[in-house]
């Protein structure tokens, strides 16, 4: 799945348009590299995003391409720091 899409799905961020955004910017690095809206988003990867002065960071836990409310934060586990 790629990358925009899956926060999206997981609810990281709210919208697709908005996760393109951030990717373009430079806001989104995938085990510590910069990444693209179109990288392929693997188990196991680690996303993190900076949102101005926090950053948030995950592990992937599952991709699947449709998630409600409830089953979205099942998608991945927060890493602190």
């Amino acid at each position: 799945m790629r990358l925009d899409k899956y926060l999206k799905v997981s609810r990281l961020i709210k919208r697709r348009t908005v996760a393109n955004e951030a990717c373009d910017n430079e806001r989104v690095s995938v085990n510590g590299k910069v990444a693209r809206a179109s990288y392929e988003v693997k188990l196991g990867d680690v996303i993190e995003i900076r949102f101005g002065q926090k950053r948030v960071k995950v592990e992937v836990m599952n991709i699947s391409e449709t998630a409600g409310k409830s089953e979205a934060p099942a998608m991945y586990k927060e890493i602190p720091g």
